[in-house]
């Protein structure tokens, strides 16, 4: 018997990567492939996701649209909020393309929503299929999904006060530059530079490596990574 979706029911993620650059959600454009007359109009462009299937719970689910999408395991992954507001479905053409993508009579939708951070190096199956847009100009997109875009840079910004996240999305290597550019990005302001390094350098989880930039046109900087075992063997003694 074949498993059914679950028309009322959805999750959506708000997926995250950092380019070395700037800091950039991952979005679906709901047209392409399409003819143009089945091409919905104007706001194409939405957030992974899927409709719960009926034996499944919203976590799965999740874990499921990120497999499906990335091809990539373990995931950070954290649930968001709920979404389920009455007018999520008010524009006529979100609903007319849910209603045609699911092939389900649909009139209301709650939706899951999860943030999740991955390392833009590693290769996607995805890749070329989707567009990785620049958190700080979200253009509007399908659904409710900018409102959800801006609760999940909301919560990675509370989040990375009490923990590492931002090593979710740096390379296994990288530079200080880069960590600072990261965690300027999220928290939406400069910080000096000095007093970065210096209160980067009580963290004893990151680690300095035998090993620094190549062919760049500055002087080549150092690489360090996230002791990851030094994180929670000092958390643990912190609560003990």
């Amino acid at each position: 018997m074949a498993v059914k979706l679950n028309p009322h029911v959805s999750v959506d993620c708000v997926i995250f990567g950092f380019d070395g650059q700037s800091l950039k959600v991952l979005l679906i454009d709901r047209n392409l492939g399409l003819t143009p007359e089945k091409q919905t109009a104007p706001n194409s462009l939405k957030l992974p996701g899927s409709m719960v299937y009926d034996d499944e719970d919203v976590d799965t689910a999740a874990v499921r649209v990120l497999k499906e999408l990335t091809g990539l395991e373990n995931i950070y992954l954290q649930q968001l909020k709920v979404f389920g507001s009455p007018d999520r479905l008010s524009k006529k053409d979100d609903l007319d393309w849910l209603q045609k993508a699911t092939r389900m009579t649909i009139n209301r939708v709650v939706t899951v929503a999860y943030y999740a951070l991955i390392k833009l190096h590693k290769a996607m199956p995805c890749e070329g299929k989707v567009i990785w847009q620049d958190t700080q100009n979200i253009p509007e997109l399908a659904f409710d999904h900018r409102d959800i875009v801006i609760e999940g840079l909301t919560a990675l910004r509370k989040e990375v006060q009490y923990e590492p996240l931002v090593f979710e999305l740096l390379p296994k290597k990288f530079t200080i530059r880069q960590l600072q550019t990261l965690y300027e990005i999220i928290e939406g302001r400069k910080f000096d530079n000095r007093n970065f390094r210096k209160s980067i350098s009580r963290w004893q989880y990151l680690q300095p490596i035998d090993e620094k930039e190549k062919n760049v046109a500055h002087k080549p900087a150092q690489f360090y990574r996230f002791d990851k075992r030094a994180y929670q063997r000092l958390k643990k003694e912190f609560f003990e």
